[in-house]
C-alpha cells in the first residue's frame, strides 16, 4: 500500500480488524520511510472479475466505477448512503457468486437497474437513459410507463 504522505510503497501493518460493516478490513499502517501513519480499508474479493464490453474489449471489474455510476444517478436524491452501499455490495456479490470470471456489461447494467428501481425512481430513469442510450423523449415515456405499470402491480399485491 502506497504512503499518502511520501508515496513510498514500503509500509507496515500495525493493526488489522474488521470494519464496522464487516464488508472490509480496517488496517492501521505506518510508512517505514517517512514514519507517517494512515488507515486503509480493504475489501474482501471472492474472485477476479473481467467485464466484457459491447465493443468486445475485456477490462478488469472496478467496484469504484460501479459506485460512481450509481452515485451519479442518485445525485441530489434523498437516499441514505448506507442503502446505496448495500445495493452496490449486493450487485458485486451477485456477480462474484455467479460462478463466472467474465461478465457482460449488460448483465451489470441489469443488476444496477434492478437495484435502483428499489431505491429511487428518478435515479432509475436517469441510469436507464444512459444504459439504454435514450435518443428521444418517447424513450423516457416508455420507461416511465414501465415504472407506472410495475407500481400498479405492486399496489395490487398489497
Amino acid at each position: 500500500m502506497r504512503c499518502p504522505y511520501c508515496g513510498s510503497d514500503d509500509t507496515q501493518v500495525k493493526d488489522s480488524r474488521p470494519s464496522e460493516d464487516s464488508n472490509s478490513i480496517r488496517r492501521r499502517r505506518v510508512c517505514t520511510v517517512c514514519g507517517g501513519r494512515f488507515t486503509t480499508f480493504e475489501r474482501i474479493q471472492l474472485r477476479e472479475l473481467v467485464v466484457l464490453k459491447k465493443s468486445g474489449r475485456r477490462v478488469p471489474f472496478d467496484r469504484d466505477k460501479l459506485m460512481r455510476s450509481v452515485e451519479i444517478a442518485l445525485r441530489k436524491r434523498p437516499v441514505d448512503p448506507d442503502r446505496i452501499e448495500r445495493m452496490v455490495n449486493g450487485v458485486v456479490r451477485q456477480l462474484e457468486s455467479s460462478g463466472e470470471n467474465e461478465v457482460n456489461s449488460d448483465q451489470i447494467g441489469v443488476l444496477v437497474m434492478e437495484g435502483l428501481k428499489t431505491l429511487d425512481d428518478v435515479a432509475y430513469v436517469r441510469f436507464a437513459s444512459v444504459y439504454r442510450n435514450f435518443r428521444e423523449a418517447k424513450d423516457f415515456s416508455a420507461v416511465l410507463s414501465e415504472l407506472s405499470s410495475l407500481e400498479a402491480i405492486e399496489d395490487q399485491r398489497k
